[in-house]
């Protein structure tokens, strides 16, 4: 019961966002200073992060390709797939939601304990939509290119380790990328990176903008977004492999 009463003010939110809308440039403005919050201030972590998954996916597909009959490439090949499939998209949502969803509840909640949401709608202004859709489409638009950063530098670590300690030739691992490579792969990754995107944006929003209380009940609304929107990121990734990949 407790669930579908916040579900149904979730949806009830996500209502709020296009009514009584401000200027397409306030909305550009605000949507922009986002983006640089949310993407550029990111771009290093997920590069660091993502280079060590590559590397790490890489040392342990070696390790356990215990039979000789398998070739190399193949080593390069399983290194690709989990990267675009799961590593990429999936991994590095969690790690968002970590550091750019908890910095919008916590944003959110702190401005709605401090009264400057009520200021807001005192003075005529519809602060979910002022406050929260440019989070959103700043995530929608940032988070994708996140997830293409996170790609590349993902395979590349996988290179650099794989030559610096033998376990494949840069030949192979070249090789192994290419072989039998299904371009809807990177379809479905970015498709799952804008539905992540948006969850997380959407959710965390929503947990700060609701936040009721004092300064522990904004810690509380911050941890709280993080769980739901990992949930989230979780439940969808299962239905959207369901539903776009199954073929």
């Amino acid at each position: 019961m407790q669930f579908m009463k916040e579900f149904g003010r979730y949806v009830t939110f996500l209502g709020l966002l296009f009514v009584r809308r401000e200027t397409l440039k306030t909305y550009y403005k605000l949507t922009v200073d986002e983006c640089i919050l949310i993407g550029i201030q990111s771009a290093t972590l997920v590069a660091v992060v993502a280079a060590f998954m590559g590397a790490v996916t890489t040392v342990q597909t070696a390790y356990n390709m215990v039979s000789p009959l398998i070739p190399k490439y193949i080593i390069s090949q399983v290194v690709r797939e989990m990267t675009i499939l799961e590593l990429a998209p999936t991994i590095i949502a969690i790690i968002y939601a970590g550091k750019v969803g908890s910095s919008m509840a916590g944003g959110l909640g702190s401005m709605r304990i401090t009264e400057q949401i009520d200021a807001l709608e005192v003075m005529g202004i519809n602060s979910a939509s002022y406050l929260a859709l440019p989070k959103i489409l700043a995530s929608i638009l940032m988070y994708p290119l996140l997830v293409i950063l996170a790609g590349f530098c993902s395979l590349l670590g996988g290179y650099v380790v794989g030559g610096l300690a033998g376990i494949i030739t840069p030949a192979d691992y070249t090789y192994g990328l290419r072989f039998f490579f299904d371009s809807y792969s990177i379809t479905f990754a970015l498709i799952k990176a804008f539905v992540f995107a948006f969850l997380i944006s959407s959710i965390s929003s929503f947990k700060g903008y609701f936040t009721t209380g004092g300064a522990l009940e904004v810690g509380i609304a911050t941890t709280s977004a993080v769980t739901t929107s990992i949930i989230a990121v979780l439940l969808s990734d299962y239905f959207l492999a369901q539903l776009l990949y199954l073929r």
